[in-house]
């Protein structure tokens, strides 16, 4: 899980230590200067800030998991439980007026922790964690709100208490989290009322004096916006009132004041003997602007006061609320008195922070966000929090995402977010002069989930809700975050240092594009007319009507652009350039009876300008494109590959290319990246046929003349299960390796067959899904004629993708092929969401190595989009150092057979936002990308000090036209000597001429 882009050796981490200094971390903090946070991130270091951290915690880094008491304890009436406000508006909202509610619903059952203490202890015991947070219900412990206490109640928590301090796991403990008593609900009006405080208060006391010797963390309530907002204002969560604006500013006051009652006392009366610590648990979204603009800005500050703000400034700074909140809402906002605001300052000891699927994208009302955008950025979180509350002790206290309820053990999609906000936090750590001090997982086991019921799942564990003993099932995510705590963060990983080194002699280097740029415009000198230059009138040149000169033959200097274009190449000093020929044109009938001579002989002049300058061309006879996939519109027409036709046609078509281009061209490619996404399984049988027709064609007829080689190349990503811990996932990943690379790849490179994976995936599941889909069969001999077509193995890589076996999303999810498509969202990603993984090259390249053996491999395509603007050409940049690095590293680790190496592509003209050059205003200009890899190409690598000198010898240039002169060395000898006795004899005469004359 923690392979993820290495950091590029152009720019590394002190580089980017060293610019986050110079943006300054914060000081000591104010209100209003968390508004600098938007400024700093706009300015760092693109694409260095936003690689994957591998780096450790602080020694005592606090790791936990954490629960709330309605969501899991269940038992809502065992052991003389009072009922909660959770509890009243669960069966309300489930059963019709006038009927009776149903068996149990929202957290009467739940995960029923109540009677599994000792499991969910376990469960903590086997992550390894430092800390368990969870909540103690009000309604269990006093089941009117008031005294008398419940003796069942205290039971149960000491219980849980004991077990905790016997695996030595630190207790985190809420006092409220959300399950007011329904009778002081009904007896006061709850959280709107005065009455609230002094009632909490005494409800606390009783916690700190039964529990608080084995307590050191304690939180006095969990979301006050929460409570206030959508149980006062919306009714959107129990209490379920609607009172409007109005209701929901009345509630802030109570529950501030109780929480600084609770911590008074515990300052005044308990921390002496107890020595422990209290803070309330604050949640908050992450907003940024639309655009960056002083305007925007100030109202995603504005957005963070009216949530976060609301009850953190009171706490945290001066007692009383954000500015921007009492200038807008002067009406509704109640005002504290002086000694009031003097007794909420200042009442807790750290930071406790809650972020995540809560609040963010769910309990955040719309008009909250004041027109900007809701983001997840934990990082810039935690340094606003930093920079405007007087950089505080800050405890993560509860964190993570959601999946699906349908989900079961494979929640790759929640422990890529759980990755990503671990890395934000340590980033913050690292980077930033954050002091974050804990974090905690939410949850430990699945549970009943608020407003979303049982849809979501947020736990580490899966709960079975429908069985009797509700056991818990370690999901890959406990696996994970295991392994994190054990490491204490993500400790660099060797494969992920970069290597240094070369690569062989005579490696490709080159440079791929679609197709090149064809001008067949006439130069003025092949106009056969004569003109006059008309001095005395139009000072214009005027053609002479009826007069003409002798027509001369074609010659390449004729076509201006091919040298443009070659200079460009010479330029990037590629050894190598690979495009693909344009059969659509070169045949417009698909056959023979219609030639493209003028064509033809531009690819001739452009193939022979290439080997003038020692550029090898890399030609593939097709490549489909939209338009008819690049065919010649009759075949297009009538069935494409679908058409045996099309097979003999191609043969024809390939023949005629070498016959006519294979003096200049020793490097075909049959077919460049057939798209398997595209393809029947008939097309795909008739393509291999035709494939294995046109290299037994060559290496019959035009192999020992022209002395090329030949292949086809295919488009392989690389295939990663979303899960690394998970069979199915595995499995998944296998299946789409062979589905999107083996279908093509096995018959020519493995056995003459397709993948034996296929045919029994096929089976399957058109026998339980009642599909219909048959993949063909070839006869022995086509087998044998297709088995081996190849010289070389060619592939086009660009990205790394994740799969899993759960349904997560219906949108990503292949219902054909049974796989979930994932993200990890710390992956760099390019303008077109395009994922940049480094090393899924080297895995890619081993995979190839171990399936089809120790065959000559080039990787003819990989690139990477941009957007045009220079500042992304940057991850370009990235892009192809680690990318070439990846490659270094299957090279000289893992033994691979590699032998060149091209990046897609040439220029944006062809292939726009993929270009090493810009093309504006029909100007060609270099990117920082080119120069980069130019660098790359003149060292052959990425030598170091410690790397052996390769000497390699020089080569020679490929060209047809000087056949002539290296098989007649020997005239060309004697034309050289008497050439040279002819001038002596000359000067001879000349010097006795001009002596005899003198005298």
């Amino acid at each position: 899980l923690s392979r993820s882009p290495t950091w590029s050796m152009a720019v590394g981490a002190p580089v980017l230590l060293f610019a986050l200094l110079l943006l300054g971390r914060p000081g000591r903090g104010a209100p209003g200067q968390g508004a600098a946070t938007w400024y700093r991130f706009a300015q760092l270091p693109y694409p260095h800030d936003q690689l994957f951290l591998y780096d450790t915690f602080p020694d005592g880094f606090l790791w936990g998991a954490g629960t709330a008491a309605y969501q899991t304890e269940g038992g809502w009436c065992q052991g003389g439980k009072g009922p909660s406000v959770w509890d009243a508006f669960a069966h309300r909202t489930a059963a019709p007026p006038g009927a009776a509610a149903p068996g149990p619903v929202g957290g009467d059952v739940a995960s029923d922790s109540y009677n599994n203490v000792f499991r969910d202890v376990e469960g903590l015991r086997r992550l390894g964690v430092s800390h368990y947070r969870f909540s103690l219900a009000w309604s269990r412990l006093l089941p009117n709100g008031t005294a008398p206490a419940n003796p069942a109640g205290l039971a149960h928590y000491r219980r849980l208490l004991l077990r905790l301090r016997e695996v030595g796991i630190e207790p985190v403990v809420t006092l409220y989290h959300w399950d007011l008593p329904q009778a002081l609900q009904d007896a006061f009006g709850g959280w709107a009322s005065p009455v609230l405080p002094q009632l909490f208060h005494d409800y606390a006391e009783l916690c700190f004096r039964h529990f608080g010797g084995q307590v050191r963390y304690w939180l006095t309530m969990d979301n006050p916006y929460v409570v206030a907002w959508h149980g006062y204002g919306t009714g959107r969560l129990p209490p379920g009132v609607r009172g409007g604006p109005r209701l929901g500013y009345l509630a802030p006051p109570p529950l501030l004041q109780a929480h600084a009652k609770v911590w008074h006392l515990y300052n005044d009366h308990f921390r002496p003997t107890q020595r422990g610590k209290v803070s309330i648990a604050l949640s908050s979204h992450w907003i940024k602007p639309q655009r960056m603009t002083a305007k925007n800005i100030k109202e995603c500050q504005k957005s963070l006061d009216f949530v976060l703000g609301w009850f953190a400034k009171p706490i945290f700074i001066d007692g009383d609320y954000p500015e921007s909140m009492k200038s807008n809402l002067s009406s509704l906002l109640p005002e504290f008195t002086e000694v009031e605001k003097k007794y909420i300052k200042g009442t807790a000891d750290f930071f406790a922070l809650s972020f995540g699927a809560t609040l963010s994208f769910q309990l955040l009302d719309s008009h909250m966000k004041f027109q900007q955008l809701e983001s997840i950025s934990l990082r810039q979180l935690l340094y606003w929090i930093n920079s405007e509350y007087n950089s505080p002790q800050i405890f993560i206290v509860e964190n993570s995402w959601l999946v699906s309820g349908t989900t079961k053990r494979d929640d790759a999609k929640y422990m890529y977010y759980l990755k990503r906000f671990i890395m934000e936090t340590l980033k913050a750590i690292r980077y930033d002069g954050v002091n974050v001090f804990g974090y905690t997982v939410w949850s430990l086991l699945d549970g009943f989930e608020w407003h979303r019921g049982y849809s979501i799942r947020r736990g580490l564990f899966y709960v079975d809700f429908q069985s009797h003993d509700k056991k818990l099932m370690p999901k890959s995510s406990v696996l994970f975050y295991q392994k994190l705590i054990e490491k204490n963060g993500f400790p660099p990983l060797p494969e992920n240092q970069p290597v240094e080194g070369v690569f062989p002699c005579g490696f490709a280097w080159g440079i791929a594009d679609n197709y090149i740029q064809v001008d067949t415009t006439a130069a003025q000198f092949l106009d056969s007319s004569v003109y006059v230059w008309d001095v005395n009138q139009t000072k214009k040149l005027t053609k002479v009507d009826g007069v003409y000169t002798s027509k001369r033959r074609h010659h390449c200097v004729d076509f201006a652009a091919i040298r443009f274009q070659i200079s460009l190449l010479q330029e990037m000093h590629v050894t190598h350039f690979h495009f693909s020929l344009k059969w659509s044109l070169i045949l417009p009938l698909g056959n023979l009876s219609l030639i493209n001579h003028t064509l033809v002989h531009y690819y001739q002049c452009f193939f022979s300008e290439l080997l003038r300058v020692n550029i090898t061309p890399v030609v593939a006879l097709w490549q489909p494109m939209i338009e008819n996939q690049e065919l010649p519109v009759s075949l297009a027409k009538y069935g494409a590959w679908e058409n045996t036709e099309t097979v003999q046609a191609f043969v024809e078509y390939a023949r005629f290319c070498f016959t006519s281009l294979g003096d200049y061209v020793k490097f075909w490619i049959t077919m460049n990246e057939p798209s398997v996404k595209n393809l029947t399984y008939t097309a795909g049988h008739n393509l291999l046929k035709a494939h294995a027709q046109v290299w037994h064609l060559y290496d019959k007829e035009f192999r020992r003349s022209q002395k090329g080689k030949i292949s086809i190349a295919l488009q392989a990503d690389w295939v990663e299960p979303a899960c690394p811990f998970s069979r199915n996932d595995q499995e998944a990943a296998d299946r789409i390796l062979e589905f999107d690379i083996g279908w093509l790849a096995e018959p020519i490179f493995g056995n003459g067959d397709y993948p034996e994976v296929m045919r029994a995936w096929l089976h399957r599941i058109n026998s339980v899904d009642l599909y219909n889909f048959h993949l063909p069969y070839f006869s022995e001999d086509e087998k044998k004629l297709i088995r081996g077509s190849f010289d070389f193995f060619a592939l086009s890589h660009y990205t790394t993708t994740l799969v899993g076996s759960e349904k997560e999303d219906p949108v990503k999810y292949d219902h054909y092929l049974k796989v979930q498509m994932i993200s990890d969202i710390t992956w760099l990603r390019s303008p077109s969401r395009a994922a940049v993984v480094p090393w899924g090259l080297r895995k890619l390249l081993t995979w190839v190595k171990s399936k089809y053996g120790d065959i000559p491999i080039y990787v003819t395509a990989n690139g990477i989009d941009d957007d045009q603007n220079i500042v992304y050409d940057k991850l370009r940049v990235y892009y192809i150092q680690n990318y070439i690095n990846e490659a270094l590293k299957a090279y000289t680790l893992d033994n691979v057979n590699l032998q060149g190496y091209f990046v897609y592509s040439f220029n944006d003209k062809t292939a726009p936002k993929y270009g090493l050059y810009s093309y504006i205003a029909n100007q060609y200009e270099p990117k920082p990308s080119m120069k980069h890899y130019r660098e790359i190409i003149d060292n052959n690598g990425f030598p170091g000090p410690k790397t052996p000198e390769l000497l390699c010898p020089e080569d020679v240039v490929s060209c047809p036209e000087c056949h002539f002169f290296r098989t007649r060395k020997s005239l060309l000898a004697l034309i050289s000597f008497l050439s040279v006795v002819f001038i002596v004899t000359i000067v001879f005469i000349i010097y006795y001429y001009k002596r005899v004359k003198r005298r």
